[in-house]
């Protein structure tokens, strides 16, 4: 699986290209916030063309750029628990946030919904640009958040480790941390009840792309991540 990771310009948000091989059809997963011009070299360089645009959440700094990637053709596939996010993420942000986004890009931050938008739902299975993949809904950061998996690995993978699949986790597992429940839509219930039910019984095997920093494996997480240590899959 041809996989290319880049951070987006602000937050550090991971975008992921994903796809069968150069001059195929791809995924691209969590465009974020001034990602686009990278996105255009990656996308030329490599010779693919978008077919979905996956979201592991409705966050404004995981979907900014979702509606330019997208045009008037490609899907964007989110969970139903976070279709309501896209109508308008910039509306609910901090005025000052929007100010220092403002200042950052030099223009107005605006806001256009998607045209195409797909729901998914918990343990749907999904193929999409010659990849199949799993969701997995797995709640608390945001009430709709989820998780992509793969049954390939990225080409050139070189681990210590025996990993045999992907996992895209937004921002649900982090190397050494998960995401905040502290945020409008957040439970920190419902992030134990996530990471004890979906995350815990994921294969050591798994390798996890998450939404911000580095990669990781489920082998490293579950023996050194605090925030799953003391649960019971």
């Amino acid at each position: 699986m041809l996989t290319i990771a880049f951070p987006a310009a602000a937050f550090g948000t991971n975008c992921y290209v994903l796809a069968t091989g150069e001059g195929e059809e791809c995924l691209i997963v969590d465009p974020g916030i001034g990602i686009e011009e990278t996105l255009r070299e990656v996308l030329t360089q490599n010779r693919l063309k978008p077919a979905a645009v996956l979201l592991t959440h409705g966050h404004i700094d995981h979907v900014f750029s979702v509606t330019p990637v997208c045009g008037a053709d490609t899907a964007a596939y989110i969970h139903s628990d976070d279709r309501y996010r896209l109508v308008d993420p910039i509306g609910g942000l901090d005025s000052g946030l929007v100010g220092m986004l403002e200042q950052q890009f030099g223009q107005k931050a605006t806001w256009t919904e998607p045209s195409n938008v797909i729901e998914v739902t918990d343990r749907e299975t999904l193929t999409l640009a010659g990849l199949d993949l799993d969701v997995l809904h797995a709640p608390g950061h945001t009430e709709g958040s989820v998780m992509f998996g793969f049954g390939q690995l990225p080409e050139g993978v070189r681990a210590p480790e025996e990993l045999d699949r992907t996992m895209v986790t937004g921002d649900v597992l982090f190397a050494g941390s998960i995401g905040r429940t502290d945020l409008p839509g957040g439970s920190g219930a419902a992030m134990e009840r996530s990471l004890r039910e979906v995350v815990l019984p994921l294969p050591d095997s798994t390798l996890v792309l998450p939404g911000h920093g580095p990669a990781t494996s489920m082998r490293r997480e579950r023996s050194t991540n605090p925030y799953l240590q003391g649960l019971n899959a």
